[in-house]
């Protein structure tokens, strides 16, 4: 698996803010610790079974991060040829592609509020998810200011996960996605995580 990670904490980048909701009021922020039957208010997570087991493993008691956003969606054109030349794959062999995306915010506060934690985090995952047994995937990791007000305000960090897969097939980048999501989130629960 192709792991990378980078940092996103200039003035102009975008910072995550929990709760959220979106203007047209059609989308928020669902604590799913909280609420952990409430995915019937994620669309992502009912219509893709494999983000839903995700948010669920992120979100769980012993999970040392919970979930803020989420999205996933069927790779664009310039989306496929990035990824095609990133993984080194010809486009004949690799024309369909998936992707997603979980905001992941740290349970700790200590964690939460420390760039270096995250940046340790985050370089500690890249290298756990490299050598992963997934060469039609790609993982991004972000790390982004965060602004989280659920027990009173906090300023810190947040890890925004992007998980993209190729395939000959839509079915096989499905497969790909769904199979390397699921190693990741495993990462992120194991114990080399959060040490």
């Amino acid at each position: 698996m192709l792991a990378e990670w980078s940092a996103e904490c200039c003035a102009e980048d975008p910072v995550l803010v929990v709760p959220w909701k979106d203007p047209d009021g059609t989308a928020a922020f669902v604590d799913l610790r909280a609420n952990p039957y409430d995915f019937d208010a994620i669309p992502e997570a009912e219509h893709h079974p494999p983000l839903m087991q995700a948010l669920r493993a992120l979100n769980a008691a012993r999970s040392p991060v919970f979930t803020a956003k989420c999205d996933a969606w069927r790779l664009d054109a310039g989306e496929l040829e990035h990824l095609q030349l990133n993984l080194d794959l010809v486009a004949e062999d690799a024309p369909a592609g998936f992707g997603s995306y979980i905001d992941l915010v740290a349970r700790e506060r200590s964690l939460f509020t420390s760039f270096h934690q995250h940046e340790q985090l985050l370089r500690r995952l890249a290298r756990l998810a490299a050598p992963l047994e997934y060469p039609a995937a790609a993982l991004d990791c972000v790390v982004r200011p965060a602004l989280i007000d659920l027990e009173g305000p906090q300023q810190g960090y947040a890890i925004s996960l992007y998980l993209r897969a190729l395939g000959a097939t839509e079915q096989a980048a499905l497969q790909e996605w769904a199979a390397s999501l699921e190693a990741v989130v495993a990462l992120v629960r194991g114990k080399d995580f959060s040490r």
